[in-house]
């Protein structure tokens, strides 16, 4: 299972990046049940909406373990701090991986 969460341009790319290596990405790595979190700088768009900035991708051993990651009082303090510096441009959403 996966948790996604796609940043749009912020106002200060170079702030943002500050703030989301030295303080966000510390906290995401605390949530329980991470195996991994990777992170894309989106530098060009080829089909659908421009914009985009970030695009980070946590992985769960399955979706037991990403509810559980959820309810964390770790997730509820990287949430409040995304919602602190990107609450306006952040979309987050979870998803199946797919066998195919």
């Amino acid at each position: 299972m996966k948790m996604l969460a796609l940043y749009t341009l912020p106002d200060d790319p170079v702030a943002f990046l500050a703030h989301y290596k030295a303080v966000h990405l510390p906290l995401v790595r605390k949530i329980p049940g991470l195996i991994s979190a990777n992170v894309t700088h989106v530098t060009r768009t080829l089909i659908g909406q421009d914009g985009n900035f970030l695009l980070a991708e946590m992985t769960f051993s399955d979706g037991e373990a990403l509810k559980k990651a959820l309810r964390s009082p770790e997730n509820a303090a990287v949430g409040a701090d995304a919602m602190g510096f990107a609450g306006k441009i952040i979309t987050v959403m979870t998803g199946e991986v797919l066998d195919i």
